[in-house]
């Protein structure tokens, strides 16, 4: 896929590996909305995206909330004419034994990680499928393949996620629709917990948006449709 002129969305975009691959994406030509709670860090990513001669469309939502994400859609395509790329990167976890998890804590993550991108996907086919060369990424985690103390409900939605990448990589690959679940282990991000000497060696935001936009850049007639992501040295 040439980027020059696509469009794509990111949610999850103010920060971490949203915003990395936000600005991957506008390096490359394409025009961008960029998509999460905070307006504040969303106008910092966008002066960024602009700084390197790339087009921002920001939307302040919440990617749990239907509304929203049917205003996201729709001011997308009034801004840019269409959508190209969407890139389901918002997501959450609340990590605690299955005994403490809490309903809300377990309800928020699959709102967000997995309805929120349900939702987005649903609302964005139409126009994917009308650009006749698209592609969906779907952010995942290798806890989708793993189990860890702890991730009862995290886990469970990226394992729910990778299943419905598989799913809709099959339904759509007919219509030019490409489908990526790409699978970090842990990120160098606010995200991560580890220790800012351990932050140091293991996996980088951009080492992530750079991986994406391998797989956006191979031809059309090949789909790379899982990776994992780890750190070569721990």
């Amino acid at each position: 896929m040439d980027l020059n002129n696509k469009t794509a969305i990111v949610t999850g975009a103010s920060k971490g590996i949203g915003k990395a691959i936000a600005l991957t994406l506008a390096e490359q030509g394409a025009n961008v909305t960029i998509s999460a709670r905070s307006e504040k860090l969303l106008q910092g990513v966008a002066a960024e995206i602009e700084k390197r001669g790339g087009k921002a469309h920001i939307f302040c939502g919440d990617m749990r909330d239907e509304q929203d994400i049917k205003a996201m859609i729709a001011g997308t395509v009034e801004a840019f004419g269409g959508i190209d790329v969407l890139v389901n990167n918002a997501g959450l976890g609340h990590f605690a034994p299955v005994a403490d998890l809490t309903t809300a804590q377990w309800d928020e993550m699959f709102d967000l990680n997995m309805r929120g991108v349900f939702l987005a996907t649903r609302e964005a086919l139409p126009h994917l499928r009308k650009a006749g060369e698209s592609a969906v990424i779907n952010v995942a985690s290798l806890a989708g393949k793993n189990a860890f103390v702890g991730g009862g409900g995290y886990a469970a939605t990226k394992h729910a996620l990778l299943g419905f990448s598989r799913c809709l990589m099959l339904e759509e690959r007919k219509n030019g629709l490409r489908v990526l679940a790409i699978c970090p282990g842990s990120v160098a991000t606010e995200f991560s917990q580890q220790s800012p000497e351990k932050k140091a060696r293991i996996i980088q935001s951009q080492d992530v948006a750079d991986s994406i936009l391998h797989m956006l850049k191979l031809p059309q007639n090949a789909m790379v449709s899982e990776i994992d992501i780890r750190p070569s040295n721990p």
